[in-house]
């Protein structure tokens, strides 16, 4: 992988706010992820012949795609011949273009057997390495939050709210109070991999205190 870009829009790797949820029912991942699996197998499908990347664990390649801005990233177990999963880092319609092209918000599906593995947090580590921001859905589940603490050990996190303007305002390290926290506005943020949270205050305007 390229070096960091932090702070800045990535190269072209080339919806509404979905909760990210790696907790799902085990029927529904199942059959979608088999039905990926076929997508990623079969001459002429769309998704053949994605660009691959290396995971941490050589049991498992990244295919790669774009579409309208949003990333998806498949992860293949290619010693079972299976797809263990998938990451989609979305758009935020919520927020302006400054932030748009510098923020996503990941939203991860795993078959049971592949969670708590460190692959989604792999994944997501590439994202943060490329320069890109990671902003939290209006919910998370449990696995979600422990996935997002997890992350938070070499990664810097903060909580901010996006405001009417399309903006974010910065709310602090710390979770805020239940009456904040609660709040569908309220995010969590993940800093991409070598930007301070200065340069990313400036390059998205985000206003608040310590900011």
């Amino acid at each position: 992988m390229a070096g960091v870009r932090a702070c800045w829009p990535p190269p072209a790797l080339g919806n509404p706010v979905t909760e990210l949820r790696i907790d799902v029912m085990l029927p529904l991942v199942d059959g979608e992820l088999e039905a990926i699996y076929e997508r990623l197998c079969q001459p002429g499908n769309r998704l053949h012949g994605l660009p691959q990347r290396p995971l941490h664990d050589p049991q498992f390649t990244l295919h790669w795609r774009e579409a309208d801005g949003e990333w998806f990233a498949y992860v293949e177990d290619r010693a079972g011949r299976r797809l263990a999963g998938y990451v989609v880092f979305n758009r935020l319609v919520e927020v302006d273009r400054r932030t748009d092209r510098r923020v996503r918000s990941p939203h991860a599906r795993f078959a049971p057997g592949y969670q708590r593995r460190g692959i989604a947090s792999a994944v997501y580590r590439q994202v943060l390495d490329q320069g890109i921001h990671l902003l939290s859905g209006a919910r998370q589940s449990p696995g979600a939050h422990g996935l997002w603490n997890h992350l938070a050990r070499s990664h810097e996190s903060h909580y901010v709210t996006i405001t009417d303007a399309k903006q974010l305002a910065y709310l602090g390290p710390q979770r805020p109070p239940d009456a904040v926290f609660d709040q569908r506005s309220t995010r969590r943020l993940l800093l991409a991999n070598g930007c301070s949270l200065h340069a990313f205050a400036q390059a998205t305007r985000m206003g608040g205190g310590g900011a």
